[in-house]
């Protein structure tokens, strides 16, 4: 018989839909705890309910199942940081599990790894590492941010980012997490680096990666989106390893913070949302480059044409 962690997270019912949309994907067998659905039988059944299925002030919930194979940790922190992004409240637990179980949980699950042809991600916890000639490390302590570099998102932007950054680059990173991209990038020789969130945890945590590897030439701020960044700096290449529906929303100015012929890589997006993050930054006045995928996960890669303002 297989283990399994169940994820839960409660919400306001008018938010379900939404709080869905973010753990279909993890993945899409998720249960849904909706009172609405109590309220239809109760008419009928009112007898035979539990009183606490119909309290009116019961939330919706949604669950998913994570296998014990599968990065607990890093999956829960995905949807938070999602959820955050989103400006959704939820209260996040997983059942059968102790606080500090859930907080440790993905250590173990988390060894170094490649995530392109230099960029590797160690734990900064792991002293016996070695890396080979050449390549470039990531120390990295996620703690209660998402990015340690083991979901399919961040590895496919920072594909992008080794393979399209030129050195000496000026690079924004939004929706910075954990700073794994901020530092990649510095790694990788941009001349300076801008990484915001909206999350203060996030900040913190991202701060201390960035200092922990020693990069001085990055600045980590709190920011919605693009609402802190300054208009007047245009970057040569901007990550953006979040979700959908947010990358729309800044898809109408993002460009403005762009240099001409400055790239975009988007991240966080799944196959069926292409279409439609592709209209929503095309019709901003970028055009689409480039793609890389991992199973249902696409990062694109947008470039701003050297006519455009």
């Amino acid at each position: 018989m297989q283990d399994w962690t169940q994820l839960r997270a409660e919400c306001d019912v008018r938010d379900l839909d939404r709080v869905c949309a973010i753990f279909t994907m993890v993945d899409s067998r998720i249960m849904v705890e909706d009172p609405r659905d109590v309220e239809q039988l109760d008419s009928c059944y009112g007898e035979l309910i539990d009183e606490e299925l119909t309290r009116p002030d019961r939330p919706a919930a949604v669950s998913v199942f994570i296998p014990a194979e599968k990065n607990f940790g890093e999956i829960a922190d995905f949807i938070r940081q999602r959820a955050e992004t989103e400006k959704l409240e939820i209260k996040l637990e997983a059942v059968g599990r102790s606080e500090a179980e859930w907080a440790d949980a993905w250590k173990k699950y988390y060894s170094p790894l490649k995530i392109g042809e230099r960029l590797t991600v160690v734990p900064a916890w792991d002293k016996e590492y070695r890396p080979e000639p050449g390549d470039l490390t990531v120390r990295m302590d996620p703690g209660m941010a998402f990015g340690s570099g083991t979901h399919e998102s961040t590895r496919l932007c920072a594909r992008l980012l080794e393979r399209f950054m030129k050195p000496g680059a000026l690079v924004l990173d939004v929706g910075t997490g954990s700073g794994i991209l901020a530092i990649a990038a510095s790694l990788l020789g941009a001349s300076h680096v801008d990484a915001c969130d909206l999350d203060p945890v996030a900040v913190r945590v991202a701060r201390d990666n960035i200092m922990a590897n020693g990069v001085s030439n990055a600045r980590v701020f709190q920011s919605d989106l693009l609402a802190a960044v300054q208009r007047e700096t245009k970057y040569d290449f901007i990550c953006a390893n979040i979700v959908a529906d947010i990358i729309i929303r800044m898809a109408g100015n993002v460009g403005e913070y762009m240099a001409d012929g400055g790239l975009l890589a988007v991240s966080g997006v799944i196959e069926t949302e292409r279409e439609r993050v592709v209209s929503a930054l095309d019709a901003g006045g970028l055009c689409a480059v480039d793609a890389v995928s991992e199973g249902d996960w696409l990062a694109i890669l947008f470039e701003k044409p050297a006519d455009k303002k």
